[in-house]
């Protein structure tokens, strides 16, 4: 599966939100974009999943029948997918289960929490949970909605400054066969972990591929042992 923005761009009421962007994203493969701060990189993210239609330039998905809002998860968009600060850690969880068509009772949300290491926290105000738990469970609970194959977590460095809780875990998603995109705009581009592809840009650098090489079968004996 790959997922390919070929030239696209956004026009707002009061100007260019995206100017013409081209990106090629499959399963396994890490992309970091940066952009200045503002509208148009959460613009482009909804694009990729098929939420914005682009006012020139195309998206679309190959080698899947599924159409990209079934492929592509945004992840704490501002404004779109982000939850509301004031709500219980546990409530935000059950809400993103019941969006995936999963079990969300209170026992369903409970074990969740407890399977990813954040039930002594099911009280805690979102706001107040620490940026790198926030990104993870977020992301986690996007990549395990059915379908989903492209991950497109939107700017999580606007929550903190440290690179690295971000980037191992795209790097985690995408060694487990899915593809993920990173939207960046606060950070320096000479902080980010490898040349990131830009808004704005047709020519963009390959994506990073993680996903792990399938291994070759050893060959049995014939006493039924791998040699």
């Amino acid at each position: 599966m790959q997922v390919r923005a070929d030239r696209v761009s956004l026009e707002g009421h009061h100007g260019t939100l995206l100017p013409p962007t081209s990106l090629t994203v499959g399963e396994g493969d890490l992309a970091i974009v940066h952009g200045e701060p503002g509208v148009g990189v959460t613009a482009f993210g909804l694009a990729l999943a098929g939420r914005l239609k682009p006012t020139t330039g195309t998206v679309h998905a190959e080698g899947v029948d599924a159409g990209l809002p079934e492929l592509v998860a945004v992840v704490d968009a501002p404004g779109v997918s982000e939850p509301d600060e004031a709500l219980a850690l546990r409530v935000v969880v059950g809400e993103e289960l019941a969006l995936a068509h999963r079990p969300a009772g209170k026992e369903d949300v409970a074990r969740w929490l407890a399977e990813h290491d954040a039930a002594p926290f099911a009280g805690t105000r979102f706001e107040n949970l620490a940026p790198a738990m926030r990104t993870r469970l977020l992301t986690e609970l996007a990549a395990e909605r059915k379908g989903v194959r492209l991950l497109v977590l939107d700017t999580p460095d606007r929550h903190t400054s440290d690179v690295d809780s971000w980037a191992g875990l795209a790097r985690e998603q995408a060694e487990r066969g899915l593809a993920v995109v990173v939207l960046t705009a606060t950070t320096p581009v000479s902080a980010l972990p490898f040349t990131p592809a830009r808004l704005g840009a047709a020519e963009q650098p390959e994506p990073r591929h993680h996903a792990p090489e399938p291994t070759e079968e050893l060959p049995a004996s014939t006493d039924g042992v791998p040699e």
